[in-house]
């Protein structure tokens, strides 16, 4: 993959192998569905959700699996049980593309990340009061 200027998620996914392409629109259908007010941008050249606290969640294809970022240690932690048969490392969720989307575990994910997000954002605001 040596386009590294994407516009939108769109030109991402279309950039992406064709048996990939359908994956990671289930994923990005699946983060949409759960922060239906977060803004879709590109962020570090990869798809990225975004609430007025900051980043929710950020998703890229592979060769052999797609990510999620960031998988912060609430969260990893969060969802040791559901996460256990995955790869988890330095941030990162690897699920294997040869598997089906875990569409309700990302879904619960991306709720969990926009409530990080919110609790991020209030912690700021009280910060800044005092």
């Amino acid at each position: 993959m040596a386009k590294t200027d994407f516009k939108s998620v769109d030109e991402y996914i279309a950039m992406q192998p064709e048996a990939v392409q359908p994956v990671l629109e289930r994923v990005r259908s699946t983060i949409r569905r759960a922060v239906p007010g977060a803004e879709e941008l590109i962020s570090y050249q990869i798809p990225a959700y975004k609430l007025p606290g900051g980043p929710v969640l950020y998703f890229a294809g592979w060769k052999q699996h797609y990510s999620l970022y960031p998988a912060t240690d609430r969260l990893v932690e969060a969802f040791k049980d559901d996460l256990a048969p995955y790869e988890v490392a330095k941030g990162t969720i690897r699920f294997p593309l040869a598997q089906p989307v875990p569409v309700k575990l990302i879904e619960r994910i991306a709720k969990f990340r926009a409530k990080e997000n919110a609790e991020r954002g209030k912690a700021k605001a009280t910060a800044k009061k005092r």
